[in-house]
């Protein structure tokens, strides 16, 4: 007799192949939810990263999105100074105020001693200043003067530390042997110095101890510049140059190698004695910024030709390495 519940129920290892592949596939299905789930979350998830308020950082201005490129000087200006003292300065410029522009530029600078990419600035200063300085225009360092009987430009120069070239610049003095008693000029009286420094191959003007301008020189080959203080003893225009064999060599000869200007330099203090060496001008400004003259301080004649109108016997010139 066959039962019929015999019949009916598969035996045990029949139940167990046909509910192993469903739980497998089960657990599958869930690992793959799962898996989804997360690549989902940290696609959508953005991480949020604090900056600090540093220094730096606290000193942009909203317009600055990011830390501009070093190789841009108008750019690394704009991230360390606030746009509006820029605008102030500039709008004081162009509104015709040189004075004010160039203080404004000045208290710009001052306030950063040290900081790279000032270099726009010091431009301005610069050009603002030699604007002030060579023509009529007033300007703190200047004095008004009323010509005396006996003057002459040479010794009214003298009683301002200052030069008879820029007595006649700043004044358009058309004729200078004709000034008579009672004449107005406006003198410069302020005090200049010159740091020259060898290794970045410039020459910086200071007026009253402030920046004024900087120049960009040439030096001697293998160290030969001196360095020390020294002032300038003797102001030469159309030199002549001597060559180490004691041989002339006029001016405007095409072997005449101090360009248009020339100023001599005398040590001072604990210097030692040197003599010989100079600030002059060069016909080839290929040279600016290389070491390769015999010791002496190489500038472009037209940024000598501006010395040489700027600085009186006496000024103290000081070159470092």
């Amino acid at each position: 007799m066959v039962h019929l519940q015999d019949y009916n129920d598969p035996p045990p290892s029949r139940k167990l192949w046909v509910v192993l592949p469903i739980v497998i596939l089960l657990v599958a299905f869930a690992g793959w939810r799962m898996l989804r789930a997360r690549s989902s979350s940290s696609e959508t998830r953005v991480p949020v990263v604090s900056l600090p308020l540093t220094p730096t950082n606290a000193i942009l201005t909203p317009a600055v999105a990011s830390v501009p490129s070093s190789t841009s000087t108008p750019s690394r200006v704009s991230a360390v100074i606030p746009a509006a003292e820029l605008a102030e300065a500039a709008a004081l410029e162009k509104a015709g105020s040189p004075v004010e522009a160039r203080e404004k530029y000045l208290q710009i600078l001052e306030r950063r001693p040290g900081v790279p990419g000032l270099d726009a600035v010091e431009e301005k200063i610069g050009t603002l200043g030699v604007e002030l300085l060579m023509t009529p225009h007033p300007m703190p360092e200047k004095t008004d003067y009323v010509v005396a009987a006996g003057d002459t430009l040479d010794k009214i120069a003298r009683k301002f530390n200052s030069t008879k070239e820029l007595m006649i610049t700043n004044n358009l003095i058309a004729r200078p042997s004709l000034i008579k008693r009672g004449d107005h000029f406006r003198v410069f009286s302020g005090t200049f110095q010159v740091r020259v420094n060898k290794t970045r191959s410039d020459l910086v003007v200071t007026l009253n101890s402030r920046f004024f301008k900087r120049y960009r020189i040439g030096t001697g080959k293998f160290g030969k510049t001196p360095v020390g203080s020294f002032v300038i003893c003797e102001r030469i225009t159309q030199p002549v140059w001597w060559k180490p064999d004691g041989k002339a060599v006029p001016y405007g000869q095409p072997d005449n190698i101090l360009g248009t200007h020339w100023l001599a330099l005398k040590p001072t203090g604990s210097t030692p004695a040197v003599s010989g060496y100079g600030l002059h001008g060069t016909w080839d400004e290929s040279s600016i910024g290389k070491a390769e003259s015999a010791g002496c301080v190489r500038l472009r004649n037209a940024d000598v030709g501006q010395l040489y109108v700027m600085l009186p016997i006496g000024t103290e010139v000081t070159i470092e390495e």
